[in-house]
């Protein structure tokens, strides 16, 4: 990559003629959409033989475009990044990414979760909206266009994609984060932004399923509980707490509550799952004792299952705490009482890995936030450079607020861009 050749500097104000952005995703054609028009010539530069390609598999292929409720509960669903994002999502919230879509042609429907999809419950439709609206604005996208060099000169900057070299007023990133890299995100946005002196955080998966060391739950592989507590220890000491829905899988465990979590967690750490939250151990253990010694004949397997618990997870947990199948329930002494409380209070699983970045949903890391205008996605260090969606330092949780805060920083940068012109 080419070194900025304008660190720390401003050019005077000039009108904006030219603006290229890097990355044909939702990012990229919303803020295309937005920046079009009077006299400016948008030009979408993107890798892939089309655009979208990330997009066309959110959701499942259905798209969840982005959350119900009030904006201001967006904030807390960004992992320590929630602050940076408030400015755009206020400015662009999750109302005005709904009538954008209502207003051309495109219905909604809010699922009892919150969650805001097409009606038609396709991506495609979604993708297919924002490049018909591309080519009624004038926006122009060339695909197979690879970016190898950007620069900054005195007079804006230079985009070099193989032998054909582009100059811009202003330039804007938008080529998300590393996750799922067959679709186009292989982080070159974080070679471009370092090129132009920029920051960039440590990359790892986020909204990722996790690998589990001497997996006890491989053969219930499937089940799911509902609004589990999981706490997340690092040497011994509680760094991260969640509460959300926990799936089996065959190498470990997924589920919103521990996708949620993942931005944080490292290969060692130790989870701690509550198979019964809320309630705490003191009173799971005084409840186990008077359900035992009122049900001396019955089975300890049948007394557990008197709680809201699969039978074959009950099962495994008295397998695990080392409970004959056949034990009555005034055979069972206190350790053993103890270690079945310990078992559904805190199972301790150590984790082995966090998916990589083909399975995960999103980058977690990227252009640092303190170098960025949370107003209007400009750089701080480079005058008319832009970087909005996935690139930057931003994680969602699942549940649309990651389209919800790519749609929102593509405005922005957009709207910063039309008003430098004035």
């Amino acid at each position: 990559m080419l070194r900025s050749l304008a660190l720390h500097t401003y050019r005077d104000t000039v009108a904006i003629q030219t603006i290229i952005i890097i990355g044909g995703g939702p990012a990229g054609l919303f803020c295309a959409i937005h920046a079009a028009g009077e006299g400016r010539r948008v030009l979408v530069l993107e890798k892939k033989p089309s655009c979208g390609r990330k997009l066309l598999i959110t959701g499942t292929g259905q798209c969840n475009l982005t959350h119900a409720g009030e904006v201001a509960g967006f904030f807390d669903h960004y992992g320590d990044h929630g602050k940076f994002l408030r400015p755009a999502l206020r400015s662009f919230t999750n109302r005005d990414l709904v009538a954008f879509f209502e207003e051309h042609g495109l219905s909604t429907v809010t699922e009892q979760n919150g969650k805001v999809f097409p009606e038609s419950r396709k991506a495609a439709d979604v993708l297919t909206l924002l490049l018909d609206e591309c080519r009624r604005m004038g926006v122009e996208i060339r695909c197979n266009e690879p970016v190898k060099e950007v620069a900054a000169t005195e007079n804006g900057f230079v985009v070099r994609t193989g032998a054909v070299s582009y100059p811009a007023d202003a330039l804007v990133v938008a080529t998300g984060g590393v996750t799922y890299p067959a679709t186009g995100s292989s982080g070159d946005g974080y070679a471009m932004a370092r090129a132009l002196g920029h920051t960039v955080t440590a990359i790892a998966p986020a909204l990722a399923a996790v690998e589990v060391q001497d997996h006890p739950f491989a053969d219930l592989a499937g089940i799911s509980f509902e609004g589990l507590s999981i706490s997340l220890f690092r040497e011994n000491k509680k760094i991260r707490e969640q509460t959300g829905d926990l799936l089996f899988t065959h190498a470990g465990l997924s589920g919103p509550g521990i996708l949620h979590l993942s931005r944080y967690i490292a290969a060692g750490d130790v989870l701690r799952i509550s198979f019964l939250p809320p309630t705490t151990r003191e009173a799971l253990a005084a409840d186990l004792v008077e359900k035992t010694a009122s049900n001396g004949n019955r089975l300890v397997r049948t007394v557990l299952n008197d709680y809201p618990l699969p039978d074959r997870f009950i099962r495994k947990l008295l397998h695990a705490a080392g409970i004959a199948d056949d034990l009555t329930a005034a055979h069972l002494d206190k350790k053993a009482r103890n270690r079945i409380v310990t078992h559904l209070i805190e199972w301790p699983l150590t984790v082995q890995a966090i998916s990589g970045f083909d399975e995960a949903m999103v980058t977690r890391g990227g252009v640092s936030l303190d170098e960025v205008d949370p107003k209007s996605m400009t750089s701080k260090l480079v005058h008319g450079l832009y970087f909005i969606g996935e690139v930057l330092d931003i994680d969602g949780d699942t549940g649309g607020y990651n389209l919800q805060a790519a749609f929102s920083t593509a405005v922005a940068a957009a709207r910063a861009i039309v008003r430098e012109e004035v």
